[in-house]
């Protein structure tokens, strides 16, 4: 499989195992950590619960028929001495301390003394709490050998005469916490390793399913990204409202409908251009073929013609400069216009008075024609808003329009009508009209019906005209029958 076909990336691939595999030792570490502690402080608490009368049946035993303190006042150290083989006997890693009502160490039975040891005083507040709970509650003590740690205890309160106290007893002493501490440590690596193993395995498979769940729709979009590189334009991710990355998915399919819109658009262009290319040389073929024409004839013929046919040829020749002209202009426009390169600006003006303007300049062309050009609007002036310059340009096409494919003694309107919001426009000949089948075609750029003739109106103005109604969010429509005229409409918001 090449690598245009991987669905996913190695290195994706990659960093999610590591990234999966650092957690799994995280949470292992964590599990294993939190289990140890907890084990501790159950373990430790049983031990307590357990233990809790130890410090009570001690007095009851040891002070029963003898005293704490001797007559003199000093601690009964023959008494604690006993107290300490029976410790022996029993649990060694305990140790019990004679506290005053203060807190004090007034003495200690520790198997393994440091001269160092005991320190001279404890909190009472754990030792109270204990007795108020009667020894239900898990409660850590000082412990008088570390002052930076706590420990679990036992204790209970004395009286001998008019001394009083506590009986302060460390149920897991130093040397229960060395013996902890080691088989903790055992129990750590064969908990850890059992548990790391363990987890690991079934992690393994939990992280296949989960990687091949969470890239399901990630799979989906780079499958989709392929076979839209690999040329299929109308690949698109479907059903993006339920996918997980639907911000991505619709990002991409909008990129890929910007996209493909490009390519039409150029692809427009480059026909646009090859039509062009193709109609302007047989347009510009024409007026060109007879300009040489006749100017050829001039310079041979100087001598031989007469003033009234030179005069003519020149008019000839002006003329069809005049359509050159005309023709340049028409492309020049349209091309600013079908590649965006003007904007409308638009302002309110007088619809009615550019209109008046209008009849008044083409009035010498129309009467030449014997055509007669006439208003059809009210008294009232007809604010619109558009671009000025733009819609003039597309009244002077329609116009030369109606004129030219009108005959001698025709007729053109140009009528304007209020309604609501709009302003309607119509200019309307009574010209030979437009076949049915050819109306389709008339705002078309250079639609030919064959490689000779020209459909009606196949050259650049109405091309124009509809341009310029499309940069105004209007439309231009055409209403004709054959032998009864034409009808050019189109709207404009009102001012």
């Amino acid at each position: 499989m090449g690598t245009s076909k991987k669905v996913l990336g190695t290195k994706l691939i990659k960093k999610l195992w590591i990234a999966f595999i650092l957690i799994i030792i995280l949470m292992g570490a964590c599990y294993i950590l939190i289990t140890g502690y907890f084990a501790n402080k159950y373990n430790e608490a049983t031990i307590q619960k357990v233990n809790a009368k130890v410090a009570n049946h001690l007095i009851e035993e040891k002070f029963k028929d003898a005293s704490p303190f001797l007559e003199d006042g000093s601690v009964n150290k023959p008494l604690f001495g006993d107290l300490m083989h029976d410790m022996m006997a029993v649990n060694r890693s305990i140790e019990v301390y004679l506290l005053d009502n203060a807190g004090s160490v007034l003495y200690s039975v520790v198997l393994k003394h440091d001269a160092n040891e005991p320190i001279k005083h404890v909190s009472l507040d754990p030792i109270k709490e204990f007795i108020k709970t009667d020894g239900q509650k898990y409660i850590l003590g000082d412990d008088p050998r570390n002052t930076e740690e706590q420990k679990i205890f036992s204790a209970a309160p004395y009286k001998s005469g008019d001394k009083e106290g506590y009986i302060y007893i460390i149920l897991a002493g130093q040397e229960f916490q060395a013996i902890s501490n080691s088989l903790l440590s055992q129990y750590f690596m064969k908990l850890g390793l059992g548990a790391t193993l363990l987890t690991m395995l079934f992690a393994a498979l939990l992280g296949l399913l989960s990687i091949w769940f969470l890239t399901k729709n990630l799979r989906v979009m780079i499958s989709t990204v392929n076979k839209f590189q690999e040329g299929d334009r109308t690949a698109r991710i479907k059903d993006t409202k339920k996918s997980d990355i639907e911000v991505l998915a619709n990002s991409f399919n909008d990129m890929a409908d910007t996209i493909v819109s490009n390519i039409d658009k150029i692809q427009s262009v480059d026909t646009l251009r090859r039509e062009l290319i193709a109609n302007v040389s047989h347009d510009l073929r024409t007026p060109l073929a007879i300009l040489k024409g006749y100017v050829e004839t001039l310079q041979i013929k100087k001598d031989t013609l007469t003033e009234i046919q030179k005069d003519e040829y020149l008019q000839i020749t002006h003329n069809n400069i005049d359509r050159l002209s005309n023709l340049i202009n028409q492309l020049f426009e349209y091309s600013k216009l079908e590649s965006e390169q003007v904007t409308p600006v638009k302002e309110p003006f007088s619809i009615t008075e550019l209109s008046y303007d209008l009849i008044e300049k083409f009035k010498v062309i129309a009467e030449k024609k014997q055509i007669v050009l006439e208003m059809d609007a009210s008294n009232e002036n007809n604010l619109v808003y558009a671009d000025v310059s733009m819609v003039e340009r597309a009244l002077q096409n329609l116009l030369e329009n109606a004129i030219k494919y009108t005959e001698p003694n025709g007729k053109v309107t140009l009528a304007i009508k209020k309604q609501a919001k709009k302003v309607e426009i119509n200019i309307t000949d009574t010209g030979a009209g437009i076949p049915i089948n050819e109306q389709p075609y008339i705002f078309d750029r250079y639609k030919q019906l064959d490689k000779s003739e020209k459909k009606r109106g196949a050259g650049l103005g109405l091309a124009i005209v509809k341009k310029i109604m499309e940069m105004h969010d209007t439309t231009i429509t055409v209403l004709s029958k054959p032998k009864e005229g034409s009808t050019f409409s189109f709207t404009l918001p009102v001012h």
